[in-house]
């Protein structure tokens, strides 16, 4: 977990177990970071990323509370793997939130990525441990062969009770977005 947290401070990428596969993470305010994950997937900044926190305090940073009913919906929900479309705070990068208005957040309920969390005191970017298009890690061993040398550090753990990466909703329809 130290090397981890010393990872994300310095820039790099971390794999760890989350909710439903494992993710792959960096510091949401280190863009360089965020773009080495995007290169790293092959995936397009204009889709965005999810931001994941150990409490709601991790994720205010990022969210524009005007809208309070999608707010409270969302945190509802939480600590859980419900991952919500809000809206984002004026400022938030486009490397985090692609081409939309908003930002996706999670409050997680699984311990090592909650911790994780914790320990670095920020949310983390959460994206699904694959390639573009490809199916999600579900083991570190699964992270390593995918990633080898590009991720900085795998946390081993298992994961939660979800089967696969977390659906998304719009917290202000309540609109599924992505299936779980």
């Amino acid at each position: 977990m130290r090397a981890a947290v010393r990872t994300l401070r310095r820039g790099g990428l971390v794999a760890y177990p989350t909710e439903g596969c494992f993710g792959l993470g960096c510091d949401p305010r280190n863009i360089q970071a965020v773009q080495k994950v995007l290169r790293v997937k092959n995936r397009h900044r204009r889709h965005g990323l999810i931001l994941i926190g150990g409490h709601w305090n991790h994720i205010a940073p990022w969210v524009a509370t005007s809208d309070q009913a999608a707010v409270n919906r969302a945190r509802e929900s939480w600590p859980g793997p419900h991952t919500w479309l809000l809206p984002a705070r004026s400022g938030v990068s486009e490397w985090l939130r692609g081409q939309h208005d908003t930002i996706a957040v999670r409050v997680t309920a699984h311990p090592l990525a909650a911790a994780l969390c914790h320990r670095f005191n920020s949310a983390i970017v959460s994206t699904s441990a694959n390639l573009r298009g490809g199916q999600p890690a579900v083991t570190a061993a699964q992270v390593r062969r995918l990633f080898g040398g590009r991720v900085d550090v795998v946390l081993a753990g298992r994961l939660g009770g979800a089967k696969g990466p977390t659906e998304i909703r719009d917290a202000r329809s309540g609109s599924l977005v992505r299936a779980g």
